[in-house]
């Protein structure tokens, strides 16, 4: 205490005037980003009017009635002459593209080109023109809430500035504008990108010159306030430095100090390091009793991911008739994608697919009652649009936490090849006829089970026949994400089922996994990654 409080004296001025430097250093600095921001964006303002009006206006070179018929090949005589059009608007608003899409209205997570132009010029980019027909999904929330402003006519125009981006493509505006019809419908969005370099020359001038003149008077405040905190903070607090060094060597109480100061801060500095040295206690008491806290959570987390893998169906049938592999990867350590098989009786097998909302423990306790609730109506004989209906209810019934699964339930006469299922949500299953190929098989999709109450699922029926194999995944797979948040997609899938079909499905599902960690490579992994397959081998009768 000694040798702190004498190292408080002797350096007492230069670190109060070093701490108002800071805080004059930390006013300017806030100053300086208050008008930088303003002017930013204002500028930003005018900017996005002036780009919002360049796409309104490149409306009139495109036929919303049309549209349609571009995509199907007709009118292409039109389609040339408006392409040309945009190619020339490109390059007299010196603007990186114009570009025309039509989004699929159904989640607005996919679109189609309709019309591309660009201009490499502007901003000594790379981008390469999309080709009439040219299909993109789109999983970013924000884009599809804009298509969804723009299709609805909830606004007039959307736009989007990418100050960074990590794609190797130059900061730029997006702006969207809807494509209309005679009619008034609204049936392509017009798309203009721009840089955006003139706003960052703009405004790195204007901050050099208002550092400037902040700092200059950032100097002239610190010399008046240095001054002022000498007499009324430096001086006082040398003499209770002095007193206290005393008080240490004599250990006797002295006179008080009485009113040395006009700040109350040092009259109490006294009492500031008691309560420094009570607070220190208190936090080492509270750091321990959060470590054990941790390793308390820690081990109930080991205990959840050994009670969600029991759960599981681990040991896979060796029969005659079919041949079945699964496995489940959660991204933390219990997540909330589970599969699951089971004989209904002696000749029917049921086989289940799905994704919880959540994850962690609660999307483990989610999906623990909808894998025992599906099972359950499963195993009475309902068809499958029953099972989940009835499902539906009764996760609805009791779902405060509005919780949902997305779930694909088949059941397959083993001596037919008949497979009856329904799609609550989930993803596409992928098929493979013997001898051919994977495809993927669009069925037609339910509500999420959980989503809302009183939906009836419908099913639909395919005949198998030996060699046919099926393939189920949860988002996880298409989803995977490298370190450039590229997609691995469902094309890479299917390529990846293809590199071996007439392999068992258990070597099936390693050719994925392997395909998706060499796509991933060291990229985390955000989402569950759950697989089955399973290989129709032979009529149990026939």
């Amino acid at each position: 205490m000694k040798k702190i409080l004498n190292k408080l004296r002797s350096r007492m001025a230069l670190n109060i005037i070093g701490a108002i430097v800071l805080l004059l250093a930390i006013f300017g600095t806030i100053v300086s980003l208050i008008g930088y921001f303003s002017f930013t964006g204002a500028f930003k303002d005018d900017y996005t009017v002036s780009t919002y009006h360049m796409a309104d206006t490149a409306t009139i070179l495109v036929k919303g009635d049309h549209i349609d018929d571009y995509l199907a090949g007709k009118e292409m005589e039109e389609y040339e002459q408006s392409q040309k059009r945009l190619d020339i608007y490109c390059t007299r608003m010196s603007v990186s593209l114009v570009y025309v899409i039509k989004v699929d209205t159904s989640d607005y997570g996919s679109f189609v080109s309709v019309f591309n132009s660009v201009d490499n010029e502007v901003d000594h980019s790379n981008y390469s023109p999309w080709e009439l027909g040219h299909y993109r999904e789109t999983t970013n929330d924000e884009y599809k809430k804009k298509y969804k402003a723009l299709y609805s006519g909830e606004s007039d125009y959307e736009t989007v500035f990418r100050t960074h981006t990590s794609d190797g493509s130059h900061p730029h505006i997006t702006t969207m504008v809807p494509v209309k019809d005679a009619e008034g419908k609204v049936t392509a969005l017009l798309c203009i990108q721009r840089p955006i370099r003139e706003i960052r020359e703009v405004t790195r001038s204007f901050l050099i010159h208002i550092a400037a003149y902040t700092f200059v008077l950032m100097v002239i405040i610190a010399v008046f306030f240095s001054l002022y905190f000498r007499k009324q903070v430096v001086m006082p607090i040398k003499t209770v430095s002095d007193e206290a060094t005393r008080f240490a060597k004599e250990n006797t109480k002295g006179e008080p100090l009485g009113s040395i100061s006009k700040f109350e801060e040092v009259a109490n500095l006294a009492k500031s390091i008691d309560k420094m040295e009570t607070d220190m206690v208190n936090y080492v008491s509270n750091i321990t009793a959060l470590t054990a806290e941790k390793q308390r959570i820690g081990t109930e987390l080991g205990l959840a991911e050994r009670i969600q893998s029991a759960m599981l169906p681990h040991e896979f049938p060796q029969r005659s008739d079919f041949a079945l592999y699964a496995l489940m990867d959660p991204a933390k350590e219990v997540g909330g994608d589970f599969y699951d098989f089971f004989m209904v009786d002696d000749d029917h097998l049921a086989m289940v697919m799905a994704d919880v909302s959540g994850k962690g423990i609660p999307g483990a306790m989610f999906m623990t009652i909808s894998k025992v609730i599906l099972q359950n109506f499963a195993m009475m004989g309902m068809s499958v649009g029953q099972t989940l209906t009835r499902m539906n209810d009764a996760i609805c019934d009791h779902n405060k936490a509005e919780m949902f699964v997305t779930v694909w339930l088949g059941i397959l006469e083993l001596s037919s090849g008949r497979l009856t299922a329904a799609n609550a949500g989930h993803e596409y299953p992928a098929l493979r006829r013997a001898d051919g190929k994977f495809e993927l098989y669009k069925d037609k999709h339910g509500f999420v089970i959980g989503g809302m109450e009183g939906m009836r699922y419908k099913e639909y029926e395919l005949m198998l026949e030996p060699g046919d194999k099926l393939f189920l995944y949860t988002d996880g797979v298409p989803e995977a994400t490298d370190k450039n948040n590229e997609l691995f997609g469902t094309d890479r899938m299917i390529e990846a089922l293809n590199s071996d079909p007439d392999a068992s499905p258990e070597t099936i599902l390693k050719n994925v996994r392997k395909a998706i960690d060499d796509f991933v490579k060291d990229a985390e992994q955000f989402d569950d990654l759950t697989m089955l397959c399973m290989e129709y081998k032979e009529k149990k009768n026939g």
